[in-house]
């Protein structure tokens, strides 16, 4: 593993959003461990190393305030910050009253889920040959009714917020250069989101219900509760991010199952294997390929010191497969033993859905090894999105010879 004298920390992490990039990124994770704390062009800092990654994350004096050079203005956006990007205590205080309805809500569905995966796998029930595109088909539609059925949005809306995903989950990327008119649609369309939200609100204010967002807003006012604000902020976390990072768990652990025929045969048979399988495909194709945090004082990280103030490029992907950690790091290996992976990130902001979606993609993938006869890709690699940090195909289209109750 050796990076060339020429390419620089910048060079590698530039290209990382390219969209030619986006089929395998790995060989440009490789690399940056060579340059595991550097800093870059723009003045932020790469850090790509497991140990490193670690101790960013769990080191209170560093900031989940992303502050990023390049980032555009957010203009007249009505949107506010949620808890993901505050530090304590706030983060604290509103992370423990989201977790304390939320979880309660998750324990127990998988029953729920496994029905909801088994009606969405039956609408294609064949006895012959057939197709699935498993992002439309089963990927996108699970989380995203899982997530509008707890927080109760009207099941008619659910395209609304779709499209509100998409493009604000493409505003994550790291732009070196941002267009104009792309900031100006993104601003009109976080106001969009919000003017929706604030009109879900009033309806749960009126009409409240047994969901996550009725409870979100007690009838004692005595009770501590998410301001308005936090509120909305709140909702829109739960309803881009708590879905758009499943979509893509699935759809790469389909693809790594279809890229590995042995480990798709041990789970057909042995179903318990799918909790370790899950875990391994977060280490080998995560979701969520890098976040950033800026540090509030002089911190030394991997023998460098880096300034307070400076924005991090924290590479998760790049960290999973950190030979330093795990052993035979680019080999999908489906029982793998002690996983310390960062797919849910790490320290108090290690993913709130983080069960949520370990459940719906264990169930998901192991009832397409089950019910799927010669499952196989159509195109490989599939045709991916845009975004490079919540990476994962658009389609992914998968023949068989017979889809079996």
């Amino acid at each position: 593993m050796t990076t060339t004298e020429t390419t620089t920390a910048a060079e590698l992490f530039s290209r990382t959003l390219r969209l030619d990039s986006r089929p395998n990124p790995y060989p440009l994770y490789e690399q940056m461990l060579d340059l595991p704390v550097t800093e870059m062009s723009d003045g932020s800092w790469l850090v790509s190393r497991h140990a490193d990654i670690k101790r960013v994350l769990h080191d209170p004096r560093i900031s989940a305030n992303r502050l990023d050079p390049n980032a555009p203005d957010p203009g007249e956006a009505k949107a506010p910050a949620s808890f993901l990007v505050q530090d304590a205590p706030s983060h604290d205080r509103l992370r423990g009253l989201v977790m304390k309805e939320f979880v309660p809500r998750v324990i127990g569905m998988r029953d729920h889920l496994e029905e909801l995966v088994g009606k969405l796998l039956d609408a294609h029930l064949s006895d012959g040959p057939g197709q699935l595109d498993i992002v439309d088909d089963l990927a996108y539609p699970l989380p995203v009714t899982v997530i509008c059925e707890l927080l109760g949005v009207p099941q008619e809306d659910e395209p609304i917020f779709g499209e509100f995903a998409r493009k604000l989950t493409r505003g994550l990327d790291p732009v070196e250069e941002p267009d104009e008119a792309e900031i100006r649609e993104l601003t009109q369309v976080r106001n969009a989101l919000i003017d929706y939200l604030n009109g879900l609100i009033v309806e749960k204010t009126r009409n409240p219900g047994d969901d996550l967002l009725s409870a979100f807003m007690p009838a004692d006012p005595t009770v501590d509760r998410l301001g308005p604000l936090d509120l909305r902020a709140t909702l829109a976390l739960l309803l881009i991010a708590g879905h758009e990072t499943t979509v893509n768990l699935i759809a790469n652990g389909t693809l790594a199952l279809l890229r590995n025929p042995d480990a798709l045969a041990r789970l057909r048979n042995e179903p318990e294997l799918a909790t370790m399988l899950v875990e391994e495909v977060l280490r080998y194709d995560p979701p969520v390929q890098m976040t950033a945090r800026s540090t509030t004082a002089d911190i030394e990280i991997g023998g460098v010191l880096v300034p307070a103030g400076s924005a991090l490029r924290v590479m998760l992907a790049a960290g999973n497969r950190d030979t330093d950690v795990f052993a035979d790091a680019d080999q999908f290996v489906p029982d793998r033993p002690n996983n310390a992976h960062l797919g849910f990130g790490g320290g108090v902001h290690y993913c709130v859905g983080a069960m949520l979606a370990r459940a719906e993609a264990q169930i998901a993938l192991t009832a397409l090894s089950r019910r799927l006869d010669n499952p196989r890709l159509v195109a490989d690699p599939p045709p991916y999105r845009e975004n490079a940090v919540l990476r994962g195909p658009e389609h992914l289209l998968v023949s068989f010879d017979r889809l079996r109750k």
